[in-house]
């Protein structure tokens, strides 16, 4: 069997982070759609800031990698908590939010 040999990325200069805080899945047979989008308090709708199209077989291993990396940051930080009724996300997310003061204040 060939050597497998680790694959380097390399970053481009002008790469720029996206923060999302809302991702939305959906799939066909053939593909699993993934967009991302940042939801901020008052905003009526959050447009899409970046589309990832991954195979079946790429969004399964998306998943392991994806629960490897869960298992290991909370070991060493805690348990992500997940809201439980009443509350929701949002009310956890906005919860802490302040409204800007108006200007001239």
């Amino acid at each position: 069997m060939p050597e497998i040999k680790p694959i380097s990325l390399r970053l481009p200069a002008d790469l720029k982070p996206l923060f999302a805080n809302l991702v939305r899945a959906a799939h066909t047979p053939g593909e699993f759609i993934l967009d991302f989008s940042a939801v901020l308090p008052g905003q009526e709708f959050s447009q899409v800031d970046a589309r990832v199209i991954l195979s079946p077989l790429g969004a399964k291993l998306l998943q392991q990698v994806l629960n490897e990396n869960i298992h290991r940051y909370e070991s060493n930080f805690g348990e992500i908590r997940l809201p439980s009724p009443p509350h929701t996300l949002a009310d956890d997310l906005f919860s802490q939010a302040k409204t800007p003061p108006p200007e001239g204040s």
